[in-house]
C-alpha cells in the first residue's frame, strides 16, 4: 500500500459521504412536497455506495494465495441516487389544495426521524474520515522528519 493510497481512500469517503449528506438534506427539505414536476409528491431518496476497485480483485481475497498477505481496499464511489418505493403517506385534510374527492392528501415517504438518524450516521462517518485522513498525514510527515 503506497503513502498516498490512504489519502485517495479518505478523499473517497470524504465525497462519498458529503453527497449523502446533501441527499439527506434534500430529502429534509422537500419533507412537505406534495406535488413536485411530474404531479406526484417528493419520493425520498437514498445513495447507493459501492467498493472501488482495489489493485487485487475481491475475488483473491479469499484465495489460497492470498491468506497471509496484507490487502487494502481501493476506497468506496457512489453507482447511483434511487428513490424508495415505500408507499406514501395518506393524511385527512380536505382543505389541502392537492386533497382529492374524499379529502386524502398524499404526502412524501420521507420520515424526519429517519432521515435525521442517517444525517449523523453520515456526520460521523464524515469525521471519522477526516480523523483517518489526518492520521495518515501526520504519519507521512512524521516519516519525513525521520531524514533530518
Amino acid at each position: 500500500m503506497g503513502l498516498f493510497n490512504s489519502f485517495n481512500i479518505s478523499a473517497s469517503a470524504l465525497t462519498a459521504q458529503r453527497l449523502r449528506m446533501d441527499v439527506i438534506s434534500q430529502n429534509i427539505a422537500n419533507v412537505n412536497t406534495t406535488r413536485t414536476e411530474d404531479g406526484t409528491p417528493y419520493r425520498r431518496k437514498t445513495v447507493v455506495f459501492q467498493e472501488k476497485e482495489a489493485d487485487i480483485p475481491f475475488s483473491r481475497y479469499l484465495s489460497e494465495q492470498s491468506r497471509n498477505r496484507y490487502l487494502a481496499g481501493g476506497g468506496v464511489r457512489v453507482t447511483g441516487i434511487v428513490e424508495d418505493p415505500t408507499p406514501f403517506k395518506e393524511v385527512y385534510d380536505p382543505s389541502h389544495p392537492d386533497a382529492d374527492e374524499n379529502g386524502i392528501v398524499r404526502m412524501p415517504n420521507v420520515e424526519i426521524v429517519t432521515e435525521m438518524v442517517n444525517m449523523i450516521s453520515a456526520t460521523r462517518a464524515y469525521e471519522a474520515n477526516i480523523t483517518a485522513l489526518n492520521a495518515s498525514k501526520s504519519m507521512a510527515s512524521k516519516a519525513l522528519e525521520i531524514g533530518r
